[in-house]
């Protein structure tokens, strides 16, 4: 009953930035925790950003004081803003959202589809 819908990746020159917009919809009654994770050319997923309920975020140490996650709570719209590109940076982009979708009901995972961020240099 939750959809997530990554978009707003593209090509951007090294140095440049780019923001994704992860939009969930269907029946959702509180977002609980949140992140990033990506996926480059014959590698396997890695994390890259989350944040808790509670507010904290956390990043990986390749992207900590370039990256930074927000949630806009009115829509439900969690963000990826991506500074200082690195072509390292090139990879498909995954929203993740563990969510409820009724009040006391059961935390579930849901994935995006993917967005892709390509780096040149």
């Amino acid at each position: 009953q939750v959809r997530l819908v990554e978009s707003g990746g593209g090509l951007v020159q090294t140095g440049g930035s780019l923001r994704l917009f992860c939009a969930a919809s269907g029946s959702i009654f509180s977002i609980n925790n949140m992140a990033w994770y990506r996926q480059a050319p014959g590698q396997q997923r890695e994390w890259v950003a989350s944040r808790t309920s509670g507010g904290a975020s956390n990043y990986a140490d390749s992207v900590k004081g370039r990256f930074a996650i927000a949630l806009e709570n009115a829509n439900n719209t969690i963000y990826l803003q991506m500074n200082s590109l690195k072509s390292e940076d090139t990879a498909v982009y995954y929203c993740y959202v563990q969510a409820r979708t009724s009040p006391g009901g059961r935390r579930h995972d849901y994935w995006g589809q993917g967005t892709q961020v390509t780096v040149s240099s």
